[in-house]
């Protein structure tokens, strides 16, 4: 039967937890760094600096040069437009102003220039034949009709009746609606003769609220320059008349097939401001080009209908017109930039993080490609076993794991004239921690001193500090 363990003293354990807990709030405010190692390697020193010098080059020329990160961005500018449209055309019967072929006449950022129309004169409340293109429109007899049948796609409420066409001998059903339908007397004019030479006025002012910035388009002068410059990206950038030609032309497109079918033009407007510098700089920059799909024959082109209005005997009559034109649609975007401490901060500490990327790379290459893998890491791991104790000891086997009592050296003996000392003999009590089982270190990794010299600092009697941090009582030195 074995002998049971002796108890320690009542008052042992608590003032081993007492300086336990000293030895931990005074290894709080230790200070610990990485150790480094010095690896003698031509080609993955190489590989350490090109890593790094790589890392650092995309931090200064993309980071700080091109994006310029160090600044505080505002994106989305306040902005207002104002349009205006000047010139007149002509079609084959009558002359056109601006008041007739511009629409809406606000101008607003979206608007449209009228270049061909179809026009179906005196419509008027009645009944008439329907439209070929309206799908079940085309009849033989009345039987083919139903009266008061509403065809959401066609001109009005079916009659009933089976009567001829305008033209031609086939025949549709009979509707009531305002009549003649647009299919059946409609006249096509062409706007577009004298359209290139129309002027397009777009006034525009910017405001980024963040660093309360603003500027305009037109050149702040009292004479009377805006009634005599078009714009020109070099000599009148602040002359914001452009010509409907000059438009189509950089948007890559055929004024003539444009304005037969219609589309939409894009007019975008760029403030990308750096507000380091002075104002002067901060510059619109105007792009153009087409906006709606013109390969895509279901919705290419651009058109919509309005109607005039007349009083004739009484009665109300009016004039449909389905206007083909040229939609300008005015889009204003920008980004303004000014010096920042935050962002700059942010910015260089990512850059300086960043440089040790080249670190686990070449750790990585170490640990795994070259020759000496082994001895590498034997030299950058060191692996420490857990002692075992008796459960009556454990604060000093916790000082043990957390390093502030390490075990006393077993290779170093008292002289036997020498009393051991107090904290010495109750510290061999405590059976020192175990090795892990490792492989033993090659010989040119392990420092071998010379036999025949004499003994070295390393086979002296161990240091006083040795002895104070061996002695459990001066964990609280620690």
């Amino acid at each position: 039967m074995a002998a049971a363990e002796p108890k320690p003293p009542a008052g042992a354990a608590a003032a081993a937890a007492r300086r336990l807990a000293r030895g931990c709030w005074s290894a709080f405010w230790d200070y610990e760094t990485p150790k480094v190692i010095v690896v003698k390697n031509r080609q993955l020193g190489v590989v350490y600096r090109v890593v790094q010098l790589l890392i650092l080059l995309y931090f200064v020329w993309y980071v700080f040069i091109v994006q310029k990160s160090y600044q505080d961005r505002e994106t989305g500018p306040e902005s207002s437009v104002i349009t205006k449209v000047k010139g007149i055309t002509s079609s084959e019967h009558k002359v056109w102003d601006v008041e007739e072929y511009v629409k809406p006449p606000e101008g607003g950022s979206a608007f449209s220039i009228i270049t061909r129309i179809e026009v179906t004169p005196s419509q008027a409340q009645g009944t008439c034949p329907e439209s070929v293109r309206v799908t079940n429109a085309t009849c033989d007899s009345d039987e083919d009709c139903v009266a008061g049948q509403l065809d959401m796609l066609g001109n009005g409420v079916r009659t009933g009746r089976c009567v001829p066409y305008y033209h031609g001998a086939f025949k549709t059903c009979e509707v009531s609606g305002w009549c003649p339908v647009e299919d059946g007397a409609s006249v096509s004019q062409f706007l577009g003769k004298m359209a290139p030479n129309f002027t397009i006025l777009i006034k525009n002012s910017i405001h980024y609220p963040k660093f309360r910035f603003s500027k305009g388009n037109i050149e702040n002068r009292k004479d009377n320059y805006l009634k005599q410059c078009t714009f020109d990206e070099v000599s009148h950038l602040y002359c914001p008349i452009f010509r409907l030609g000059f438009i189509v032309e950089q948007a890559g497109e055929n004024f003539t097939e444009l304005a037969l079918k219609g589309g939409v033009i894009g007019v975008i407007i760029n403030w990308d401001c750096d507000l380091d510098l002075s104002a002067s700089n901060c510059n619109p920059k105007y792009s153009f080009r087409r906006l709606d799909p013109k390969h895509v024959p279901a919705s290419s082109g651009y058109n919509f209908r309005f109607a005039k209005y007349y009083k004739i005997n009484g009665s109300t009559t009016r004039t449909l017109i389905k206007a083909y034109g040229i939609r300008i649609d005015v889009i204003v975007h920008g980004q303004a930039g000014k010096f920042s401490l935050i962002p700059t901060i942010i910015n260089v500490a990512t850059a300086l993080t960043s440089i040790g990327v080249g670190s686990f790379l070449c750790d990585w290459i170490l640990l795994t490609f070259m020759n000496k893998n082994k001895v590498y890491s034997h030299k950058k791991f060191d692996k420490v076993c857990t002692p075992r104790h008796s459960p009556g000891s454990w604060p000093v086997t916790l000082a043990l794991v957390l390093g502030q009592a390490p075990p006393p050296p077993r290779c170093c003996s008292t002289d036997p004239g020498r009393p051991q000392e107090e904290g010495q003999s109750q510290a061999q009590a405590v059976p020192p921690p175990q090795p892990c089982p490792t492989s033993a270190p090659p010989e040119q990794m392990v420092d071998i001193p010379d036999r025949g010299a004499e003994p070295g600092p390393w086979a002296s009697e161990p240091s006083q500090q040795d002895s104070t941090l061996t002695d459990p009582r001066g964990l609280a030195q620690l």
